[in-house]
């Protein structure tokens, strides 16, 4: 199994581009089952989940064609054409890698009145439960059945009828699930509650550039009148924030600068207010967003929320840069119940943090060093690369399955920047 070699306190500096968004990107995919019209989609990065997520609607008969493209190139153009379904389940050992699979519910339904869903798998980050997703459909009209490890929905006879739901906490997945079953139903819709995520935002423009009419883009009360069919359209990804500010807390834990094209401030306001708080300097430049360490990195305290809010996703970026940080640093997880994973491979590289529930204590060290360390989930698997940047030695981070779900080529890009970094294969 490959592994990544870091060794660190390289600085630095220079220009990447930041990727097409994978949060966004497995919401668009499953727009295909909506139209029998091509959907083109651009700037879509190339990850493990987007290949997976590309086969799993190949078994659904939609035909998938990648625009030629130099292989030292990032992104893709893909076609997507599902002209004529020839299948409405989704089996377990395409679904069991990949969380976001349970997005092919709402369309399917949508579309066929009927679909069999393997309950889904993904990172091991806690109890992710997709109790929403269902009442939201059961809202719309569908009739769900939990048998044997799987879903089954059905619309009734002439399709969704449509319906309102309040959401009573707030599900980035569940709303695109209902946005995509609802364009379709035969009448109106009203989400109250719903997600504000920029992916939820770039979702909505998709399909109303296929024709779908929505309301309340980009708020909490949201507005789905139902049409007869959608058509085909091309559409370009969204700049993922997360990939960006992973970068940031690269640039900034190595005392260096970088210049992230493609990064928008306006769908990462929360990240850069965290960053600026913790001493870095950070300004947006056209085609991108410019991070400069500005001195020593300061401690932060602060909570995970949903969007506006500090994204859970930052959260272990975050940690890993707070560790070399001059005080002592607090961190709460709202979002997931497990996602301190990272800290003890972070502690073995010399960080010193404690747990306490939900709460992060994260007391700053003057110094990492490196070690062999084991990724748990994705955002932790880029955590433990930026503590190894920073590190004194040779850090190895094995278990890399984890960052190429999430990731674009992370080690082309970091070397990039100075980065001494290397994969190679394991044991």
């Amino acid at each position: 199994m490959d592994k990544i070699i870091i060794r660190g306190t390289a600085r630095l500096s220079g220009t990447v581009p930041v990727s097409g968004a994978k949060n966004s990107a497995l919401t668009l995919l499953p727009c295909a089952l909506l139209t029998d019209e091509p959907l083109t989609l651009r700037n879509l990065p190339r990850l493990a989940d987007v290949d997976g997520f590309q086969h799993l609607l190949n078994q659904f008969g939609v035909s998938t064609a990648i625009a030629g493209t130099r292989p030292e190139d990032f992104g893709r153009v893909m076609t997507l054409t599902a002209t004529r379904l020839t299948s409405t389940v989704a089996p377990y050992e395409l679904v069991r890698k990949m969380r976001a699979s349970i997005l092919v519910l709402g369309p399917m339904l949508a579309r066929a009145g009927e679909a069999t869903v393997s309950l889904p798998g993904g990172c091991a980050i806690g109890n992710r439960p997709i109790d929403l997703h269902l009442k939201v459909l059961e809202a719309l009209g569908a009739e769900i059945e939990l048998a044997a490890g799987y879903v089954r929905a059905r619309a009734p006879d002439g399709g969704l009828p449509g319906g309102r739901y309040s959401f009573p906490v707030v599900s980035v997945g569940a709303t695109e699930n209902a946005l995509m079953a609802a364009v379709l139903a035969k009448g109106k819709t009203t989400l109250h509650n719903a997600a504000r995520e920029p992916e939820i935002v770039d979702l909505c423009n998709l399909l109303v550039a296929m024709g779908a009419q929505i309301e309340g883009i980009g708020t909490s009360d949201v507005t789905i009148h139902g049409v007869p069919r959608l058509h085909g359209a091309t559409y370009q990804v969204m700049p993922d924030r997360i990939e960006a500010g992973s970068y940031a807390c690269a640039a900034v834990i190595t005392g260096g600068e970088v210049m992230l094209t493609g990064a928008r401030i306006a769908e990462m306001e929360a990240t850069v207010q965290a960053l600026r708080d913790a001493g870095a300097h950070v300004e947006p430049r056209p085609g991108g967003l410019f991070v400069a360490a500005d001195g020593p990195i300061r401690p932060v305290t602060l909570s995970t929320a949903p969007y506006p809010g500090f994204a859970t996703d930052m959260q272990a970026q975050l940690m890993a840069l707070l560790t070399r940080a001059e005080g002592t640093s607090v961190l709460t997880e709202t979002i997931f119940e497990n996602r301190y994973m990272h800290v003890p491979e972070l502690n073995r590289m010399g960080a010193h943090i404690e747990t306490k529930g939900r709460t992060a204590i994260v007391h700053g060290v003057p110094k990492l060093t490196g070690a062999e360390v084991m990724a748990t989930d994705l955002r932790a698997s880029m955590s433990l690369v930026i503590a190894g940047l920073a590190a004194e030695g040779e850090t190895q981070v094995h278990r890399l399955y984890h960052l190429d779900r999430g990731y674009e080529r992370l080690e082309e890009k970091l070397a990039l920047l100075g980065a001494d970094i290397e994969r190679v294969g394991g044991d």
